[in-house]
């Protein structure tokens, strides 16, 4: 994908005001607002009117649309920017681990090694007594044995000590790999003699017994049968503090990255009630419900919700070594062979066919792949399948690319493909590339952005919440300097400045969905998405943009959240 540029419609909407007779409803002003237009990156005022921006530009040009109606919001040296729009992430996720037990590491939790791990859980369990005793499952999410002390998973044993009676299932952070008690094992039916499914493993002890752990397909395939007893309104809570999630850290559009069926319902369900504060595009699953991510793909929002596509799934995790190399990982902890790669969560079959059908029907496929083998398989496919139907305005997407050869960066680019990078792996995750599963070489240039530069290419950065938070800032800070948690600087080369990080959190991103013509820039006739920061982060030093917080979320025009 060569640089961006802007389409015919938003020239249409360029900075500047209507020449009318139009009053606001709301003009702020006061501070600085970076429009994220490179014709004029900065502005004094702005303006909106029923939900929609009608002028942007100096305080003299705006103030001509005051009326003695008009609200005046005075910024007090605050900083306004476009809504942030999700690149990727799963806002239903999201809304499971804003209600379960928070099982993150600082700075986003207190989880450190397995006893507190369970002090956690058993803590959770007296505050939500009525909770467990009404569905009948405990549920965390956000362990990671990549920052547990132990350095591996939680067994059934250890869970067992919480209970042994409700069903416990802990997701890792990666959303990969999820943790059960023996109460969760007899739910799911899952014995010794239960076969791994096909791109999964269930972890076995010595005696032959499952251990708890379930990888990949596993995990996936079982979990749901957990959440049987959840009902109506537990979905609504679900919706709605993942919605929260996302606008208090100034998403005004947030992404279900792999919804099924049952999502699908639960969001349409939500938009109808008119429950949704910010438009939520799903992409769903082309290997489980093919059909009806073709029959209920659109470009429009009813009730802030719409199918933007379909999703594929290649590979794994890379910080759970089930990402798919090239090449053996470099340390892994745990039993693994000396030449371990990781492995494929689909054949070759499957990747063809779904991008074969993906180019035929125009379905905009967003294809999660994180290892330089799962690349070179996504590559081939969507060779073959541009050869058959075109190149067109497909706008195919990588997701994660965590580690990526350089030439496959241009073989991407020459197809098209738009990379969707998490460059937070380089503060969560860095320490551990770094001596686990590439080496110190490699690590340098996990989520290469700058690599994508070097070839003009448009890039968008995502926190896959709810594998993190979906903290903006923390986005931002990581995409900026790459400082792991150790305080080290992983690939300096691929740091950006402020205003190409904002970028891929803004109006590239808004290319990405097929919506640069109404979101993600500040232009007249654009939706009134904004954000507000207690800080410029263009004016702070780089090493503080994590600080900044996000004092206020606005969706065309209407505050949705405030910072108290």
């Amino acid at each position: 994908m060569r640089a961006f540029r802007t389409g015919a419609a938003a020239l249409m909407l360029s900075i500047g005001t209507i020449a009318s007779a139009q009053t606001a409803d709301r003009i702020w002003t006061g501070g600085p607002i970076i429009t994220m237009e490179d014709d004029a990156m900065r502005a004094e005022a702005i303006a909106e009117e029923d939900g929609r921006i009608v002028a942007v530009g100096t305080s003299a040009e705006v103030m001509k649309f005051k009326g003695p109606q008009t609200e005046i919001t005075d910024l007090d040296g605050r900083t306004l920017l476009p809504g942030f729009v999700d690149a990727h992430g799963h806002v239903t996720g999201g809304g499971v681990q804003a209600l379960g037990a928070n099982l993150l590491a600082p700075p986003d939790g207190t989880v450190k090694d397995i006893p507190s791990l369970l002090e956690v859980l058993r803590q959770w369990m007296r505050d939500n007594k009525a909770i467990v005793d009404r569905y009948g499952i405990i549920i965390g999410f956000g362990y990671d044995n990549a920052t547990l002390a132990e350095a591996r998973h939680p067994t059934r044993d250890e869970l067992d000590t919480v209970s042994s009676t409700v069903p416990i299932y802990l997701i890792h952070q990666s959303g990969h790999f999820g943790a059960t008690n023996s109460a969760g094992l007899a739910k799911m039916g899952i014995t010794r003699e239960t076969p791994d499914p096909a791109g999964g493993i269930i972890r076995k002890r010595a005696d032959g017994e499952p251990d708890g752990v379930l990888e990949e397909a596993a995990h996936f395939s079982n979990m749901g049968k957990l959440f049987t007893a959840l009902d109506a309104a537990a979905a609504v809570a679900i919706v709605k503090a993942g919605t929260d999630l996302w606008a208090r850290f100034g998403y005004t559009t947030a992404q279900d990255g792999r919804a099924t069926g049952s999502t699908i319902a639960l969001l349409e369900g939500a938009a109808a009630a008119g429950r949704l504060p910010i438009d939520v595009v799903a992409y769903i699953d082309v290997l489980v419900d093919r059909d009806m991510a073709k029959a209920k793909s659109a470009p429009d929002y009813v009730g802030r919700f719409r199918v933007g596509g379909g999703k594929l799934t290649i590979d794994g995790s890379p910080q759970g070594f089930t990402g798919w190399r090239d090449k053996p990982y470099y340390d892994p902890v745990g039993d693994y062979p000396p030449d371990y790669a990781g492995y494929a969560a689909v054949t070759r079959e499957q990747v063809f066919a779904a991008t074969e059908w993906a180019y035929a029907n125009d379905v905009q496929l967003l294809t999660h792949s994180n290892g330089e083998a799962a690349h070179d398989l996504l590559i081939g496919a969507l060779g073959q399948a541009e050869d058959r139907h075109g190149k067109g305005d497909r706008r195919p997407v990588l997701i994660h690319g965590q580690f990526l050869r350089k030439e496959q960066i241009a073989a991407f680019d020459r197809l098209g493909v738009i990379p969707s990078l998490f460059p937070m792996h380089t503060f969560y995750w860095g320490d551990w590339h770094r001596d686990h599963t590439v080496g110190p070489v490699d690590a340098e240039n996990i989520s290469p952005t700058g690599w994508v530069r070097e070839r003009k290419m448009i890039f968008t950065s995502h926190h896959d919440a709810p594998v993190a938070f979906p903290d903006s800032m923390r986005v931002l800070d990581a995409t900026v300097t790459r400082r792991s948690r150790s305080g080290d600087i992983l690939g300096p080369q691929h740091r950006m400045d402020v205003i190409t990080a904002l970028k891929a959190m803004t109006i590239w991103p808004a290319f990405q969905h097929f919506e640069e013509d109404r979101k993600g820039s500040l232009a007249v006739g654009k939706l009134a998405d904004f954000v507000i920061l207690s800080a410029d982060p263009t004016a702070v030093d780089p090493e503080t943009i994590d600080r900044i917080t996000v004092e206020e979320t606005i969706k065309e025009g209407i505050t949705i959240y405030k910072r108290r």
